[in-house]
């Protein structure tokens, strides 16, 4: 099969006037397959094991195929693969703006592979942050979050929630962040717990709640979290509040155990100025490590901000049709070829006219018993949605709907919502996204309630509704505007 492949790869080849072999594609593919294995086991092509030289040879190689031919040869997906390895190799050795452009390539991929795209995306919402453009990074982490939510990968996705509200933290942006927050705690898993947590120290220390965010970060320390950003927003905290001897602690703490230009720069402020007992010279050394710092992260956020063009560019491109018109011209070649095998072919025009007479009236056949089996079905269809919205009114109407679903015990909601709506809930449940609170919001989103009444029945922040209603609506694969419609699909859908 994968000899086909390359026989017509060669005959489409010939058609565009391209030059690449079917040996260099199949020793792309060897080497995109090791970077992968590699990969899994935690070290990465070109660095660990492998010539860089190497993966950028594959990376140009699967790049150089017009991307509908590498569409119908399958080489979405390993060329989105080099790109990913590629960029993070690039990203390794200080080249921002080159790995960028290789995770745009991998976005173009047009790839099914929705966990190398959730990687891709990812990696771009941290260059847009090492950047300083926090919009831009929440954008590509929401991204990255989609691509891991369609993958099934529910730990990444939960990562990539709290990279989210991280971005919201750094803006003081708090009106989603405590959705957020509150959707990553539904989720069991340690690792993920204790990053929320530091997102939410940093969100203490940017609406000034110094103090929740020291408590907050010596809780988690006890239980063994160690990483500098804690000390970091501890010494900030500490300074904020004048208690000078806890914030140098803290800052002579990450002075000793990192030369990241980004901690340098916070930790030696703090030491130079609100260390009382320190000598003349000991403030110049730290002024000269600080201002070297500056001076260090001035350029590679240089780097950072052209990276951030390049995306800025992409995202504001218009279409290139050139592989649409190479998939016509194909088109076109073959259709002649076929309408010269047709007129050759023309004495055997009886035969063929007899069988397509024959498959005709087969076909109206198979077409009559499909009409029937269809009117069949939309009659049923639309009897279910009547009856769906007339007890949708009903409970919409009474007065007291809380005691009517018995809103306070979750499985008596789940029972009487199976009962009237043909099983939605059991349904929502089945699909293993939502929690609670979601089903919740979808029972009372079918119903039709309006925000106000949804918020008072739940209960919940009015002005919460809306986020809230959005997130689970993205999770369903629909939107808050289309949630109720989606819902009612549901309902009367066998």
């Amino acid at each position: 099969m994968k000899q086909f492949r390359y026989i017509v790869f060669l005959l489409l080849v010939g058609l565009v006037g391209q030059g690449c072999s079917s040996r260099a594609i199949h020793e792309a593919e060897a080497v995109v397959a090791q970077a992968d294995s590699l990969w899994q086991a935690g070290k990465m092509y070109g660095m660990d094991e492998g010539d860089s030289l190497t993966l950028a040879q594959a990376y140009e190689t699967l790049g150089n195929i017009p991307l509908p031919f590498r569409e119908g040869l399958g080489l979405g997906s390993p060329y989105a693969h080099s790109c990913y390895h590629y960029g993070k190799l690039l990203r390794a050795k200080d080249h921002p703006a080159e790995a960028m452009q290789a995770f745009i390539n991998a976005t173009h991929s047009r790839t099914r592979d929705y966990h190398i795209l959730g990687r891709v995306y990812s990696n771009m919402g941290s260059i847009c942050h090492l950047a300083g453009d926090f919009p831009l990074s929440y954008d590509m982490y929401e991204r990255s979050a989609n691509c891991f939510l369609a993958d099934n990968d529910s730990l990444s996705y939960y990562f990539l929630l709290n990279d989210m509200a991280f971005e919201l933290a750094v803006q003081k942006d708090t009106s989603y962040i405590c959705v957020l927050l509150d959707s990553i705690q539904t989720y069991n898993h340690s690792d993920v717990i204790l990053k929320s947590q530091e997102t939410k120290a940093l969100m203490y220390l940017q609406s000034q709640h110094y103090q929740s965010a020291i408590s907050l970060i010596d809780s988690m320390q006890a239980e063994g979290y160690c990483d500098l950003m804690g000390y970091l927003l501890k010494a900030q905290a500490y300074e904020h509040i004048n208690q000078f001897d806890s914030a140098v602690s803290n800052a002579s703490f990450i002075l000793s155990h990192t030369t990241d230009s980004r901690y340098l720069i916070s930790a030696c402020y703090i030491l130079s100025h609100d260390d009382k007992s320190i000598s003349s010279d000991s403030i110049l050394t730290l002024t000269s490590i600080r201002a070297d710092a500056q001076k260090e992260w001035g350029v590679r956020n240089g780097e950072y901000a052209n990276a951030v063009q390049l995306l800025e560019k992409d995202l504001d491109r218009k279409p290139d049709w050139r592989w649409l018109y190479a998939v016509i011209a194909t088109v076109l070649i073959i259709g002649a070829a076929i309408v010269v095998y047709v007129y050759r072919k023309h004495k055997k025009h009886d035969l063929l006219a007899q069988k397509i007479s024959d498959l005709t009236l087969k076909s109206n056949a198979v077409q009559a018993n499909h009409e029937k089996l269809v009117n069949r079905y939309e009659s049923q269809h639309q009897r279910r949605e009547e009856e769906t919205l007339h007890r949708c009114d009903l409970l919409r109407n009474c007065p007291q709907i809380a005691v009517e679903l018995k809103w306070n015990d979750f499985d008596s909601v789940s029972n009487i919502i199976d009962s009237h709506f043909y099983l939605l809930a059991t349904k929502l449940r089945q699909k293993a996204v939502l929690n609670e609170t979601e089903i919740r919001l979808c029972i009372l989103v079918l119903i039709g309630l309006n925000r106000s009444q949804i918020a008072n029945t739940m209960p919940y922040a009015l002005n919460s509704i809306g986020k809230l209603k959005d997130q689970t609506a993205k999770k369903l694969g629909t939107s808050g505007k289309n949630l109720r419609d989606f819902l009612i699909k549901m309902v009367v859908e066998e």
